[in-house]
């Protein structure tokens, strides 16, 4: 008989298939390179109804593959918790950390499968269970998108203020991962917006760069929000600009003011806009030239910006350059002069 691939019927559910004297403990706890048995697949695929009940104890369901992730973890994270025992569901074998940090609880959070954790074990505490990385389990839940269903009477002002080790609230990775929309409008204050990580950078920022400022609830799109600046000199409507995200802000609160504003090297969001190629999305009535020619601290203009980069079909025609002769040619070449938009 050919040699039985027990990983690869895990993964295709074909367990119950297989001769039952080929179904052992030593079989399926022997790991792969990666430290993987094949009760960890079976997990994972939604296989363990499949494996004889004698054989799923405390010992196989806890066994760590090399990244530190046992078969509980792998169940939780993919909705097949409700195939594990019950006895084994207990907030030990829950809180069992990987080698990152992540516990079953957090892997479940990530899967939308905390409906399959007994809730009676779910408390405001074990919310705020971090891994290596600060993150709780409602910042898991925000960057794969699950918030939606998370138990809402746990998605509390406590839990989604928790910082991670970087001062990522759950409300910046939900920024950053286009998943504020699944966090209770209550909860969209201005302290929890512009609450402010270790660069200073705010939910606005994380919105701006990732192109979910539309997320953000309109009377928070202020003139002094959207200048808020980052440890670095950055700020949202620089993000935004550079984004390609311009278009996001609400025509009535998008101003020459915010579009000639500077960040710590003096560049605008029309500078960012033109060095990207995004200078089609800011509306053409801004584009006059006052706004183009304006000078960062090096002297770089927004026209000179989009020329460099490869952008002049972005300009209006009236500000294409024509080329320049041989006499100005020459003339910058020793630095005589220089280009008009340089």
């Amino acid at each position: 008989m050919d040699k039985i691939n027990l990983h690869a019927a895990a993964r295709e559910g074909t367990l119950s298939q297989l001769p039952g004297e080929t179904l052992t403990g030593e079989q399926l706890t022997k790991p792969n390179s990666s430290g993987n048995t094949a009760l960890h697949i079976a997990a994972k695929y939604g296989s363990l109804n499949q494996v004889p009940a004698i054989l799923l104890t405390g010992e196989n369901l806890l066994r760590k593959n090399d990244a530190g992730y046992t078969p509980l973890h792998l169940a939780a994270r993919s909705g097949f918790l409700d195939q594990v025992p019950a006895a084994f569901l207990t907030r030990e074998n829950l809180l069992l950390r990987s080698n990152s940090g992540y516990t079953p609880l957090h892997q479940a959070a990530a899967g939308g499968a905390l409906n399959q954790v007994p809730a009676a074990l779910l408390t405001a505490e074990l919310v705020l269970t971090k891994t290596d990385h600060g993150n709780n389990l409602l910042h898991v839940a925000a960057e794969a998108g699950s918030l939606d269903r998370f138990p809402v009477q746990l998605i509390t002002r406590e839990a989604i203020l928790a910082p991670n080790i970087s001062g990522e609230t759950v409300l910046h990775v939900a920024a950053l991962n286009g998943h504020l929309d699944q966090i209770p409008a209550a909860l969209l204050t201005a302290e929890a917006l512009l609450a402010k990580t270790a660069n200073h950078d705010t939910c606005l920022h994380a919105a701006a760069i990732a192109g979910h400022l539309d997320q953000i609830p309109p009377q928070f799109l202020t003139h002094d929000n959207l200048v808020m600046p980052s440890k670095s000199g950055h700020t949202p409507i620089h993000a935004a600009a550079e984004s390609g995200n311009i278009g996001q802000i609400p025509a009535d609160r998008l101003t020459v003011d915010l579009l000639i504003s500077r960040n710590d090297f003096g560049d605008t969001p029309l500078h960012a806009a033109a060095v990207e190629g995004h200078l089609r999305e800011i509306p053409r009535e801004f584009l006059n030239r006052a706004t183009l020619l304006i000078r960062n601290y090096n002297g770089g203009t927004p026209i000179g910006a989009a020329i460099r980069h490869g952008h002049t079909d972005q300009l209006p025609e009236e500000f294409v350059p024509k080329p320049p002769t041989v006499i100005q040619k020459f003339l910058y070449r020793i630095g005589a002069t220089r280009p008009p938009y340089a």
